[in-house]
């Protein structure tokens, strides 16, 4: 297929066997989410007949997330989250901690070295923000106690990545490995205090700055009455302030996107812009579920049946 095609196949194909999958799914009392994974299976390179564009695919993924976690802030206020602080910030670090020990432990079991078993253990410590948010909302517990808790919990396993995929390079050369993307002369120290100010930076600009002028300019061009550009102003504050925080404070697209939202809700418009973002979201956040069942190898589950029940 053209190159030039590339992009229009990937979502035309996704969107179409997601549908499919999804529906028969729901048909044989399935979450639906099960259908997109399959459907990103059948359209993934380890499948036969036609292979989306896997790069393509993880970048329009990204958008789902970035409007998804912004949809989410959008029900949430700074206040929700500081009231459920007791809970969740000692709660996710210690069932972070609980989880990187254990997968640690079963990867050095399997003979594998200490830098690759830590790594291991840390990607199966972190929740599916998407799956557990996406959960909620079909429950309508988004807005719940729990809801508002296992919100919290993702932020702040959120937060504790960007530390750790900072300490993971400058650490590499401890457990066996090389230090690629991080700077040789750098300490340990400065590169995460520099993190660490990165991200105070950018919850205090969103603070004192954006929970005061992105309403403000909401106004404006609702003030215009013209629809398109609103829903276009969301969209760009959405994804604009996603971008920018990865690119300029090092945090994750997900976290950018989430308090995007929050200083959103602190507007009366706030409703009309989750109205707006909703199509959108529903379709880029299928995408992802579709992105990521492309990545799985179902030969895994004859060459290493054992080690994967072990990790479920």
């Amino acid at each position: 297929m053209p190159h030039e095609t590339a992009l229009i196949a990937t979502i035309a194909v996704g969107l179409a066997l997601a549908f499919v999958f999804g529906y028969i799914a729901t048909r044989v009392r399935l979450p639906a989410l099960v259908g997109y994974l399959l459907a990103g299976i059948a359209v993934g390179p380890y499948s036969p007949g036609f292979t989306a564009d896997a790069d393509l695919a993880a970048q329009l993924a990204e958008i789902g997330v970035i409007l998804l976690m912004f949809g989410v802030g959008l029900h949430f206020s700074l206040r929700d989250l500081l009231n459920v602080r007791r809970v969740v910030v000692p709660g996710a670090l210690l069932g972070m901690t609980a989880m990187t020990l254990a997968g640690t432990g079963l990867a050095m079991s399997w003979g594998w070295s200490m830098g690759s078993a830590i790594t291991f253990g840390l990607c199966i410590c972190i929740s599916s923000t998407v799956v557990v948010i996406r959960s909620f909302e079909q429950r309508n517990a988004l807005d719940s106690g729990p809801g508002k808790l296992a919100v919290g919990w993702m932020i702040v396993e959120d937060l504790v990545m960007v530390v750790a995929l900072v300490m993971l390079p400058a650490l590499a050369p401890m457990m066996g490995g090389t230090r690629a993307g991080a700077d040789p002369a750098q300490p340990l120290w400065l590169a995460l205090g520099l993190t660490l100010a990165k991200v105070i930076a950018f919850s205090a600009i969103m603070y004192f700055v954006g929970r005061r002028s992105i309403p403000w300019l909401l106004w404006q061009v609702a003030r215009t009455g013209s629809r398109e550009l609103f829903t276009l102003s969301v969209l760009a504050a959405a994804l604009g302030i996603a971008v920018g925080a990865a690119a300029l404070f090092g945090v994750s697209f997900a976290l950018g996107a989430f308090f995007a939202g929050v200083v959103i809700s602190e507007s009366d418009l706030s409703h009309q812009a989750a109205a707006d973002a909703l199509p959108l979201r529903d379709a880029f956040a299928v995408l992802f579920f579709v992105s990521v069942g492309m990545l799985f190898d179902p030969g895994i589950l004859l060459r290493a049946p054992l080690k994967v029940l072990a990790i479920v």
